[in-house]
């Protein structure tokens, strides 16, 4: 299953950007209001949960600076990745746009699309608060 966000301007520069993105604390800025948990759980990684949905561990995996940051999960039993490219538009602002791909059961696949939908475009639209 393969979503992406629509692509966001964001007016810092594309370095900055990549910083807040790798400092995974960071990330509790983005997430949307109906956040039930948030813990930083070490320097690479962090749990968070939505309201009705499981605690999910996300887990710095590979960084590229200043272009690319990949998010995993850190449980196999849900394979996925959730990548933030990077791009210079100019000097003080870049354009962000997320991408989850992840393998899952149909059955499966189908209950979470429309969550995982919005929760990255949520978490896309929050990029200018970092």
């Amino acid at each position: 299953m393969n979503l992406e966000s629509p692509k966001v301007t964001v007016e810092k520069p594309a370095q900055y950007i990549f910083d807040q993105l790798t400092d995974v604390k960071n990330f509790e800025k983005l997430m949307p209001e109906n956040i039930a948990k948030f813990e930083v759980a070490g320097d690479e990684s962090f749990i968070f949960a939505l309201k009705g949905m499981p605690e999910i561990k996300l887990k710095l995996k590979e960084k590229s600076a200043p272009n690319k940051v990949v998010l995993g999960a850190a449980s196999d039993k849900l394979p996925f990745t959730l990548t933030g490219n990077i791009n210079t538009v100019s000097e003080a602002s870049s354009e962000v746009q997320l991408f989850f791909e992840g393998e899952f059961n149909a059955m499966m696949a189908m209950m979470i699309k429309g969550p995982i939908t919005k929760f990255i475009e949520t978490l896309a639209q929050n990029m200018h608060k970092l």
